[in-house]
């Protein structure tokens, strides 16, 4: 693939406090040279996180507005929908997972190494997450994706994923809040894709920061997993 432009697909709901420091970032991040369109997909957020999105003027960034909260999930797929680019990019706004990381993540599409590209927070060993808890959740997701799968991931749930958008949009997505990750990462191993991993750096946000996933989206996210591998 001869790829000439990227899209950064942001979702963001009640992100008010980092929203023009992640939208700065990302507009001036390095994409190894290709064409940057920046989707962000307001969630319906009740603080003022909208409100300053319409202040920022860039003509490579587009700004969808929801109605009402629909989830995570919902927000992405909408964003994909509206994407343009040749590669896509996921990225959270609330500064857990830098830019700077972009051409790492690119890279490996760009040179045609594989289609599907996951940032692992595992990988480089010295990340400090949130807590105990969610980080052992992470890995019991892991885990079972492996089991199920025969893949050798070192982290399904990462925030920093990156698709060939072609690939991306041949897969029939029904997410709708966290289960996004389980989902594509199921559908992808199933049509045996190759998943290449790359470490990143992860700033880990604490609950009282406003993190907003909990156990029982790792629950969906198993029930996800074991739902697309047995057609259930």
């Amino acid at each position: 693939m001869k790829a000439k432009r990227v899209s950064i697909v942001m979702p963001v709901f009640n992100e008010a406090s980092t929203i023009s420091k992640i939208i700065s970032d990302v507009l001036k991040s390095d994409v190894l040279g290709l064409r940057k369109e920046v989707i962000v997909v307001d969630d319906g957020s009740t603080d003022d996180t909208f409100k300053i999105l319409s202040k920022i003027k860039s003509a490579r960034l587009k700004i969808i507005a929801l109605k009402r909260n629909m989830g995570k999930g919902y927000a992405l797929r909408t964003g994909f929908k509206y994407s343009t680019g040749d590669i896509i990019i996921v990225q959270d706004a609330d500064l857990e997972y830098s830019p700077k990381e972009f051409p790492k993540l690119l890279k490996p599409i760009v040179l045609n190494k594989s289609r599907v590209v996951y940032g692992s927070r595992e990988m480089s060993g010295k990340n400090v997450h949130s807590s105990l808890i969610f980080h052992a959740g992470g890995r019991l997701v892991t885990f079972i994706t492996n089991l199920l799968y025969g893949s050798n991931l070192t982290d399904e749930a990462t925030g920093y994923k990156v698709f060939d958008a072609r690939l991306l949009k041949k897969i029939k997505l029904k997410c709708i809040r966290f289960e996004f990750c389980p989902e594509v990462t199921a559908h992808i191993l199933k049509s045996n894709e190759k998943i290449v991993e790359v470490p990143i750096k992860y700033n880990a946000r604490h609950r009282h920061e406003g993190k907003k996933i909990k156990a029982r989206d790792g629950i969906e996210a198993i029930f996800t997993l074991l739902r697309i591998k047995f057609n259930l």
